[in-house]
């Protein structure tokens, strides 16, 4: 690959730069923001790919005060479904200068030239060296040449380099392959994060990622790499701050994060892709977390999903496999009376498609499911809703596959025209195209004909990592063709997105409900995810947990892990599956699934010795409901992770942990090693300290012994929080679902430390399943609490016209807590006709 040397032309014109290298190459540097800039490097005859289906900037979420209707984003619009040009100028007031240096002289002079290494000298100046500095009052970048490379600062008292390339070569381009590359420099004290979906630690430094979508059945979640999604965001934690990077290129990539080393080099880092052009987007933030919110606003925000979706989904590919898979459903429903389990929904797996041993998607085996419509009728009648798993491969026998081939929406070979066929589940088949407009609108008739009207209302997105690895296949690129390789993950996407809209049009006013298993960032606009086909072990236990926390920080805010491990040789222990049942009820999503060798399923009620405290697990997620359902509207309209790394709260926390947040407010203390009764927790150091969840009891920051039985979940309030709640009813012969929920008394428990004090917080609500509240038809609560030795009053103010089906909000204070609580309560004009709002009782 050749490496970019020499500036040979520049120009500036208001929030950019575009310099012409080698008189051979483009480069360009945009501000978008104060805080966020894109840089672009291509041929100058034209990028590969002049495209993106990534990036859609919304507006900043800090221009929002408040909590109220008033103060909902206004989102941005997902990209076109051809994709948006790359060319995107600023989305707020961005006021950037630029200063060029005549001399070497000049350039020597300037101290911010210099590396981030300052024990080390700097190399002497070309006589020709070209340097500009180009920027605006909080974020700028230090461009040089020969070789080409970029030098970014944020500013704090003063200027402070968070981010410098590699000054003995830092942008490589293949003439004859195609390949790029952009190299930095690693300081000894870097620590790297990101990349979405990664088995092993969350910190990814001194490992090698790569970047390209499989199929990873089984897979081992402390080293296999790679998987399932294409997440190339990476952030780094600097001794400056930290610096976000997001490759928007969506070919098969690799990250070497320190495992490389090179003697002609300073210590290094490296991104190389496989095709397409070196175009990333830059962002800085105090500490790591702060970057999640910028990768969300470039990339898209949260779909706020129905309230039903945080509940217990089951799922098995016994039951839609069996030969009478049709009464096996039924009798999940019958299962989930007896054992007094709450359940939300149930996911079909695709063996209602079977024909023969074979899996076709949008067809229903009728010897399984004579009438689908009863069996999902039944579902229905019970409070559950179904989500169908759909495959975008069609099997070469499948018998639509000649009627769709003969409409060219398949994947194309581009010598031949005809479509591309892969292995796939069950045999050969071809994927549907979905850059192509005739493919997009047979997957919504289909989705709408063969699923909505059916009684199935969701859809599960599944296999759909678009595994033809021919170098001829290409897509249809809605009328200007492109290769498969330079767009995978986009397939996923559309794919997704092609569901979500056949689901919004049979339901205009509903918010949907959809999961993927594969796809780019963006992903998160539509869907919930997983991380995959996991296997049955302690090992995943843990690393799924980590796992999950560094596809949250990456921007997949919607995320679970299939309970009890997918697949294996045999069903977990009932120790192993206790521990992941507490493990999983505090993660967004929450299902149990699997398909074991031995023919084995997981189910809540598998080993009748433990079904009680499953059943206890799962009553404490929908006891928190409320919490769950207030973090998914502040990920929707806040961009804040639902589940965040313990260090969010205290910078020094960064050994690797098994301990994770929700919000800011509950600490996840999952056991996750075999036979321990006690969990060691290093609690974050935050004013007041911690208190248990269940007793009370008040812990210092610092590390602590905490009692873990198998009945228990160690759980950790921070001081001064408040966690919104509900109180089930006890078990009758109807399931408990979110309804239930909805319509159970409302309460938020206070942990506040003794003596004096002020602590605020906030809860919203709504009916759970429109965008009413976008309208106002909302409950938005924000309340502050003051307490000294005896008492503490508690202000309340409520926005939004939404009548709550539970009534009136009360106050509680923790246990062990027996101050006199008081309430007093202010109601909006919007709010006054609704129910009495407030009281306190005390006492949780």
């Amino acid at each position: 690959m050749d490496t970019l040397l020499r500036i040979t032309d520049h120009s500036t014109t208001g929030s950019n730069i575009r310099l012409t290298i080698d008189d051979r190459w483009c480069a360009s540097v945009t501000f978008v923001t104060r805080a966020i800039a894109h840089v672009r490097v291509f041929d100058i005859g034209g990028p590969q790919l002049d495209r993106t289906w990534s990036i859609s900037p919304g507006p900043d979420v800090t221009d929002h005060t408040g909590f109220g209707p008033d103060d909902l984003l206004d989102h941005s619009p997902a990209p076109a479904w051809q994709g948006n040009s790359r060319d995107i100028g600023p989305v707020e007031d961005v006021e950037v200068t630029t200063t060029v240096a005549d001399s070497a002289a000049e350039i020597a002079s300037h101290p911010e030239f210099s590396g981030v290494y300052a024990d080390e000298p700097v190399d002497s100046p070309d006589p020709d060296e070209k340097a500009f500095i180009v920027g605006t009052d909080s974020l700028r970048v230090v461009i040089r040449d020969c070789p080409l490379r970029m030098t970014w600062q944020r500013r704090t008292d003063g200027w402070v380099t968070v981010s410098e390339d590699r000054p003995t070569g830092a942008y490589e381009i293949g003439s004859r392959t195609g390949r790029v590359a952009h190299h930095r420099l690693r300081n000894f004290d870097d620590r790297y994060y990101g990349l979405g979906e990664k088995a092993g630690n969350l910190e990814r430094t001194g490992r090698i990622f790569d970047m390209r979508c499989l199929d990873a059945l089984g897979y081992d979640a402390s080293s296999t790499d790679p998987l399932y999604k294409h997440v190339p965001f990476l952030m780094t934690r600097t001794a400056n701050g930290a610096f976000g990077i997001f490759y928007d290129n969506l070919s098969a990539s690799r990250f070497n994060l320190g495992a490389e080393v090179d003697n002609y080099h300073r210590p290094f880092t490296s991104w190389q892709a496989d095709h397409g052009d070196i175009d990333y987007w830059v962002m800085t933030a105090d500490q790591v977390s702060g970057l999640t919110p910028q990768i969300l606003r470039l990339t898209g925000d949260p779909a706020f999903l129905p309230r039903w979706a945080l509940g217990y989904s089951g799922s098995t590919m016994h039951y839609t496999d069996a030969p009478d898979a049709s009464h096996q459903l039924l009798k999940f429903i019958d299962l989930l009376r007896e054992h007094a389990i709450p359940c939300d929904s149930f996911q079909l797996s695709s063996g209602y498609t079977t024909i023969g041993p074979r899996r076709y998607v949008f067809t229903w085996n009728r010897d399984k499911f004579p009438q689908p419509t009863d069996t999902t009728g039944k579902f229905r009648d019970a409070g559950l809703h179904l989500a169908a798993n759909i495959k975008p491969a069609l099997l070469t026998t499948h018998p639509y596959y000649r009627d769709v081939a003969e409409a060219g929406i398949f994947v194309t070979d581009s010598p031949t025209g005809k479509p591309v066929t892969s292995m796939f589940w069950g045999g050969h088949g071809s994927n549907v195209d979905f850059t192509n407009p005739r493919g997009v609108q047979w997957w919504k008739d289909n989705v709408r004909r063969q699923l909505i009207d059916m009684g199935v209302e969701s859809t599960w997105n599944d296999n759909n990592e678009y595994e033809l690895w021919s170098e001829d296949a290409t897509c249809d690129g809605f009328g200007h063709p492109v290769e498969l390789d330079r767009i995978r993950p986009v397939q996923a996407l559309l794919m997704n997105r092609a569901s979500y809209e056949a689901q919004r049009e049979a339901a205009p006013g509903e918010r949907p409900f959809l999961i993927s298993r594969s796809g780019p960032l963006g992903l998160q606009r539509y869907v919930q995810t997983w991380s995959g086909d996991n296997s049955t072990s302690w090992r995943t236990l843990r690393y799924n947990t980590r796992m999950g926390v560094g596809m949250s920080m990456s921007g997949l805010v919607n995320f679970g892990h299939d309970v009890g491990g997918f697949a294996g040789t045999a069903r977990p222990s009932p120790e192993l599956f206790a521990r992941w049942v507490a493990n999983g009820v505090m993660h967004p999503r929450f299902t149990i699934h699997s398909w074991h060798d031995d023919g084995s399923v997981n189910e809540p009620w598998m080993y009748p010795g433990i079904t009680d405290i499953v059943r206890s697990m799962i009553r404490l997620r929908y006891r928190l409901i409320p919490f769950l359902y207030t973090l998914s509207y502040l990920a929707a309209e806040r961009r804040e992770p639902i589940v965040n790394p313990v260090f969010s709260l205290d910078d020094s926390l960064l050994e690797e942990s098994d301990d994770f947040l929700l919000g800011r407010d509950l600490l996840v203390a999952s056991v996750v090693e075999e036979g321990q009764a006690t969990r060691t927790v290093t609690l974050p150091d935050v004013p007041g300290g911690w208190f248990e969840f269940d007793t009370g009891i008040h812990h210092d920051p610092g590390t602590v012994a905490l009692d873990a039985p198998l009945d228990r979940l160690p759980l950790l309030v921070r001081a001064g929080a408040g966690i919104p709640q509900c109180t089930l009813p006890e078990p009758t012969d109807e399931i408990i679902t979110t309804q239930t929920v909805e319509n159970s008394p409302h309460r938020i428990v206070l942990y506040l430390p003794d003596g004096e004090g002020h602590s605020e917080g906030f809860f919203f609500d709504d009916d759970g399943h429109t965008y009413g509240y976008r309208d106002g038809h909302g409950y938005w609560l924000t309340w502050t609490a003051d307490h000294d030795a005896t008492t503490v009053t508690v202000h309340t103010h409520v926005e939004g016209d939404y009548q709550p089906p539970w009534g009136t909000m009360d106050f509680a204070l923790r246990p062990s807590d027996d101050r006199t609580i008081k309430v007093i309560s202010e109601l909006t004009p919007s709010a006054s006709n609704q129910h009495p709002t407030i009281e306190s009782t005390g006492r949780p």
